[in-house]
């Protein structure tokens, strides 16, 4: 099996938890969410797990990364490696996680929720749990177990969905149509609450599944030598290792909470300066949210590619100096990354349904956002050249450069464009990121990158959205009008595609 196809594989199982898993929430949470909630409520859910996942980069510390740059060094004793890192980040997230609840009252008051400090508990709370996870579903990864990785993180998403339907639609009929101890038990104002409760519950499960992976007495991912032998001596702690994987994650902290702020700051600042009171804000910003939530669907996919292709390109390096599977990768990447685009573009009429029609006005920056995500995606790819050469500094000043183009057009661009701004702002961003990746790449670790073949499969697809853009009004605006045109359209994308690149793919496949 060639290594694309291996590549191709492992990404495929990531993604039956990551993209389908979070394709079924779409389906059945995000349709639901965005009726039960009004604007402000979804604002409100979206604007906290905002700083939920950027303390999730501060509690791990970006360890993982670690994990696999050192646990994939045949001189390392990878047990040793993945032990150093779970005792760290394990004694980081407890430690800050209850300076935090000392002071919850103060952030609550900061973030606006002085009447809801239990949003801020539950939220600190989930936060811990997640990153306490963190280094086991790397082990995982490392270890190329991909199928245990996808079942623990499906029944997380299956005990959320079924605890958020329990207490926003169950409990409140309940509550209605029996009264008494029901009607006692909820709260109508406290109903954004209950996501997080559930999702506290369905993380705290995850935990209690990994908590095995913490107490396995060997690990050993397989290298250019061999898989290393696994060492009866393995310690829990080695400072002298722990302050080397300090000095390579610090960079990607920086990396990690400047993507943070680059994708998801915008509900935040819609929030703070959306121009009204903080109510009509969190409104403008759950309109926002709610287009973002189509845009995820691009994003899940990266998130499946890069779950497979961090610790695949790590072990690579250390079997092989071919540096074409890297090129042969982003290529791919591009491909499906533009399909994404034009499937999601197309059938656009039928996906906004699942988007409840008070939150549907800022649908427009779609296709912005998912072209900002397929930047996104390329700069995963490129970020390989200063990790495997150990440059991660290089990433924090990109990121870094990334987060002050973010700000400046958010501000220069939300006077006029509302919350086009912070759309406008990630697709720059991400071009940035992507183009100082590619930089870095050319300099420090040189890849045969077809960036000729990943731009045009981009310009490709958004000129077949184009004509569909185009051809629509002249042609008829029946949803069955429009779904033939753009099933068309997407058959003739598909033909050109294979036209051009068929060869290549054969190859792939042959290899």
């Amino acid at each position: 099996m060639s290594l694309i196809r291996k590549l191709a594989g492992e990404t495929a199982v990531y993604g039956l938890s990551s993209v389908l898993g979070r394709v079924v929430t779409f389906v059945l949470l995000t349709p639901f969410l965005t009726r039960v909630f009004a604007p402000e409520e979804y604002g409100v859910v979206n604007d906290l797990y905002f700083y939920t996942a950027f303390l999730l980069v501060i509690f791990s510390f970006r360890f993982e990364t670690a994990v696999f740059r050192y646990a994939s060094r045949p001189e390392n004793d990878a047990t040793t490696v993945f032990r150093t890192a779970a005792v760290f980040v394990a004694a980081i997230t407890l430690s800050l996680t209850a300076l935090a609840l000392y002071f919850v009252h103060e952030l609550a008051d900061w973030l606006a929720y002085p009447d809801r400090v239990e949003y801020v508990v539950l939220f600190l709370l989930i936060t811990a749990v997640d990153a306490l996870c963190a280094i086991p579903y790397a082990r995982l990864r490392l270890n190329q177990q991909p199928y245990r990785f996808a079942a623990i993180r499906l029944s997380n998403i299956a005990i959320n969905i079924l605890l958020v339907y329990a207490l926003l639609d169950w409990l409140p009929y309940l509550a209605e149509t029996r009264g008494g101890y029901w009607a006692d038990l909820y709260q109508e104002n406290r109903r954004v609450g209950y996501v997080f409760w559930a999702n506290l519950v369905a993380a705290l499960s995850s935990l209690i599944l990994l908590l095995p992976v913490y107490f396995r007495r060997a690990i050993a991912p397989p290298t250019a030598a061999g898989a290393p032998p696994e060492s009866r001596a393995a310690g829990w702690f080695d400072p002298a290792l722990w302050r080397r994987m300090g000095r390579y994650s610090l960079p990607l902290v920086i990396v990690g909470l400047a993507g943070i702020v680059n994708s998801l700051v915008g509900i935040p600042l819609l929030k703070w300066f959306g121009g009204g009171t903080v109510t009509e804000n969190l409104g403008l910003a759950g309109i926002y949210a709610a287009a973002t939530k189509l845009a995820v669907l691009m994003n899940l996919f990266i998130q499946a590619y890069n779950y497979a292709a961090e610790p695949f390109f790590f072990r690579q390096a250390a079997g092989s100096r071919d540096k074409t599977i890297y090129a042969d990768a982003a290529r791919a990447f591009a491909l499906i990354g533009s399909l994404g685009f034009v499937g999601i573009m197309l059938y656009f009429e039928q996906l906004q349904h699942f988007i409840g029609k008070d939150l549907r006005a800022g649908l427009g920056v779609l296709p912005i956002l998912l072209v900002a995500n397929f930047f996104l995606g390329l700069f995963y790819n490129f970020a390989i050249s200063y990790k495997l050469s150990d440059k991660t500094y290089l990433g924090g000043w990109i990121a870094v450069g990334g987060s002050v183009i973010v700000f400046s057009l958010f501000f220069l661009l939300l006077p006029r464009y509302g919350y086009y701004a912070p759309a406008w702002a990630t697709l720059a961003c991400y071009v940035f990121m992507a183009a100082c990746g590619y930089a870095v790449s050319r300099r420090y670790y040189p890849v045969p990158y077809r960036l000729g073949r990943i731009m045009y499969y981009l310009l490709w697809a958004i000129g077949v959205y184009a004509i569909s853009f185009a051809l629509n009004p002249l042609l008829g605006t029946t949803v069955a009008q429009q779904f033939f045109l753009n099933s068309g359209l997407m058959l003739l994308y598909l033909a050109v595609i294979w036209r051009t690149e068929g060869e290549w793919l054969r190859g792939i496949a042959r290899n």
